[in-house]
């Protein structure tokens, strides 16, 4: 009886160590690691995102975030709605696609809920050629193509007023539209289409003005290929920062802190300043 008593109680003890070597099993985090919500098991993070170079930067974070216990799962998108609307019903965690002023339209116009977990990086908008090869050869009523959503067809046409080509209102702001042209000496005429399609449509029309994650999809190169851009010091920078977005009350998630960490890291900044060449820049 006494040799079973004490088996007993060496089972016991041996419940609380690893293999009975006296090395608990659950070891004390290290606090330099950051921790999920569920007490370090293993979680799963569904990010939506276009290709370039938005799953291009997020597939260089797969192995930091796997040490972490967290398992990043990239969806892709080809388009500016479907995403925001996984995120808003909760079929993925997270989005990488938009820049910040995109977002918060799109809020106000569909009564979503999403914010930004942390600034990313920033695309600057190029206008290419179709039919027509330079600037300084735009003919008399040019058919120039922009992006149909609000915002991003506001910043190309505030491209053409940087560029003197048109004049808007003063109070046109960031989502103007071609009703708030006041001076047009060319004449030109206006294709809106859908974001996506610009790259596709390009020899239809004289010139494009396209977001530069479409003209990266498209081979096309922003810094070589573009006959004019965005200033990167201009508002615009901060305007069009592309963000990860996340459902209102998630950008506390250590999930998608660890995230955002990961891809405000140097390793992060090294991949973008040598992989594009100033057609994306890295904004944290």
């Amino acid at each position: 009886m006494k040799k079973l008593l004490a088996l007993a109680m060496a089972l016991t003890l041996c419940l609380g160590l690893a293999a009975c070597g006296g090395t608990p099993t659950e070891d004390p985090a290290d606090e330099n690691t950051p921790q999920t919500e569920t007490s370090g098991e293993s979680v799963t993070l569904r990010v939506g995102a276009t290709p370039a170079p938005h799953q291009e930067i997020l597939e260089q974070v797969v192995d930091t975030l796997a040490a972490q216990g967290i398992t990043l799962e990239i969806v892709p998108y080809t388009d500016y709605l479907t995403p925001n609307v996984a995120v808003e019903e909760g079929e993925d965690d997270a989005n990488f696609f938009q820049h910040i002023t995109y977002m918060e339209t799109y809020n106000a116009e569909n009564n979503t809920h999403l914010v930004n977990a942390g600034s990313i990086h920033y695309e600057p908008m190029g206008i290419y050629a179709g039919k027509t090869t330079s600037l300084e050869e735009i003919p008399d009523g040019a058919v120039i193509a922009v992006p149909n959503d609000a915002t991003n067809e506001g910043r190309a046409l505030l491209l053409l007023q940087d560029l003197g080509l048109i004049e808007l209102k003063e109070d046109a702001g960031l989502e103007a539209t071609p009703n708030d042209i006041t001076s047009n000496p060319k004449n030109l005429e206006f294709k809106e289409l859908e974001a996506a399609m610009l790259p596709q449509t390009i020899e239809e029309v004289d010139l494009s003005i396209i977001n530069s994650n479409y003209a990266l999809q498209a081979g096309l190169n922003p810094t070589t290929d573009a006959l004019a851009s965005e200033d990167p010091e201009s508002d615009a920078a901060q305007a069009y920062t592309n963000i990860i977005a996340v459902k209102e009350g998630n950008e506390n998630n250590e999930a998608i802190k660890a995230l955002v960490a990961a891809l405000q890291s140097d390793e992060v900044r090294e991949f973008i300043e040598s992989n594009y060449n100033g057609s994306v820049l890295p904004m944290f």
